[in-house]
């Protein structure tokens, strides 16, 4: 089985290998038509099962073969215009290509010695980042496999910088009540009990309202609890909407809190050159998340945790005589383990890396750019629709809004034809559109990030929408008829 191994004399077998894999996805790409089939998991599930994996099929071609059968042909496109739900973007070719190169060549980046010129690269985009930021010149960073694990390692750091001030019980974490999940999941895994993310109102533009958390801090130090982090948000996951982060950088300086933005979704800003003010103050954070897969145009994974202050860092540093031993932080050798909640970590960094040497940032940002003025315009198409409700102008590229039927009041009846409008969608295979809930109520979901998609991509699949909404509700009145 040797022959199965990457190396000198197995080049040309790598390179027909992964050129026919290559072009198998390229077919997949110029012929699909729709984002989804439809394919059920009760349908694809026997195909999958049915295979042996203990019998082996022989070479690539044959293992493609099956490939399609039980992934390729079902797969979820994300490139694909109507592809509408999730915070998944389109990726573009450069990454593409440095995820090729950075998976063949294998490097790890916990050690020089297993890195060398990779290490050299996060850690220059790293400080590029951080200088897109405005954290200043003591800043560091690390790259992470995404949005949840930065946060983890952000309040992780808040927590150690804390623990002098109160022990765990008594440490408090303010975060929107429009915030992410792993907040709070993280806030369990570091100890913190499960009072200790207190949620703070929004306001009509979900944005996190500053006059509450600031008699929330107030009432932290009355009851003789420790504020240790705010969680600000720049791009919520439902509503792309931007905490103001100016008036709470002031709030956390003022009771001593730890500053963590969580920007995982909107530091595309970063390259923007029309819109980068809408996170004026994030240069004022002490840590910041940012997900590169999500609004940098990056295959998954690609995200980074940033810090004000590199100092900080030592909270994630343990030492192992075999790996990073106490002898070469006197010798200086850039060991990135030092810095990371993981061990061995792939070279995600490389992706960034050729992306901004073949497109610049720039040209990133005029993407980013494209789907925050598509969603501006979708906001406008369905404020003037009657059949739907939107919740709220977009900062960046969600629109969260709800099909409203002009014959009926019953809210759970509404409801249940928006359920029912996203299933049936998705099943057509003919656009895939998310869901969340609104004040209880559930509501559908455009996530904008794909360039590609228009106006009259929109359009449509709101009147595809509509029309399963309506024939549900036809079907109801007819069975109870």
């Amino acid at each position: 089985m040797r022959s199965h191994l990457l190396n000198r004399t197995t080049a040309e077998l790598y390179r027909r290998s992964v050129t026919e894999g290559v072009e198998r996805v390229a077919d997949q790409l110029a012929t699909t038509t729709r984002p989804f089939t439809g394919i059920t998991p009760d349908a694809l599930a026997p195909a999958v099962d049915a295979v042996d994996l203990d019998r082996p099929l022989g070479d690539s071609a044959a293992a493609l073969d099956e490939l399609e059968e039980v992934y390729l042909r079902d797969a979820v496109h994300f490139h694909h215009p109507r592809y509408l739900a999730h915070l998944n973007c389109p990726v573009v070719i450069p990454a593409v290509l440095g995820e090729a190169v950075l998976s063949a060549v294998n490097s790890s980046l916990d050690t020089w010695d297993q890195s060398a010129g990779a290490t050299l690269i996060e850690r220059r985009l790293i400080d590029w980042t951080a200088q897109r930021i405005g954290l200043g010149p003591a800043a560091d960073g690390v790259f992470t496999s995404g949005g949840s694990q930065s946060n983890l390692q952000a309040l992780l750091l808040a927590r150690e910088e804390a623990k002098h001030r109160g022990d765990l019980t008594e440490l408090r974490v303010f975060a929107s009540e429009a915030g992410h999940f792993s907040v709070r999941k993280s806030a369990s895994l570091l100890g913190l009990p499960p009072d200790a993310v207190v949620a703070v109102p929004v306001d009509r533009e979900k944005r996190l309202q500053t006059l509450a958390l600031a008699a929330e801090l107030e009432r932290c130090h009355a009851d003789g609890l420790v504020p240790m982090a705010v969680v600000a948000t720049a791009g919520t996951t439902d509503f792309g909407s931007i905490d103001p982060l100016p008036e709470i950088a002031e709030l956390c300086d003022r009771h001593g809190a730890w500053l963590h933005v969580d920007a995982a979704y909107g530091c595309g800003l970063l390259v923007s050159r029309k819109n980068r003010d809408r996170i004026d103050g994030i240069e004022r954070a002490d840590s910041v998340t940012v997900d590169y897969h999500k609004s940098f145009f990056q295959p998954v994974s690609s995200s980074a945790i940033l810090v004000r202050d590199a100092t900080t860092l030592r909270h994630a540093t343990y030492h192992a005589d075999y790996l990073n031993p106490r002898r070469t932080v006197a010798e200086r050798v850039p060991n990135q383990v030092d810095k990371s909640l993981q061990t061995t970590r792939r070279f995600d960094a490389l992706k960034l890396w050729l992306t901004l040497r073949v497109m610049g940032a720039d040209g990133i940002g005029a993407l980013f750019d494209e789907v925050c003025d598509l969603a501006r315009q979708g906001w406008q198409l369905l404020a003037a629709d009657p059949r739907f409700d939107v919740v709220v102008e977009p900062r960046l590229s969600t629109l969260v809004y709800r099909y409203i039927p002009a014959t009926v009041r019953d809210p759970a009846e509404i409801d249940r034809a928006n359920l029912y409008a996203r299933k049936a969608l998705f099943a057509s295979g003919d656009a895939v559109v998310a869901g969340t809930k609104v004040g209880g109520r559930h509501y559908l979901k455009f996530t904008l990030l794909n360039p590609e998609t228009t106006l009259t991509d929109l359009s449509a699949v709101l009147d595809l929408i509509a029309g399963h909404a309506e024939q549900y509700l036809g079907d109801t009145l007819d069975r109870a008829s």
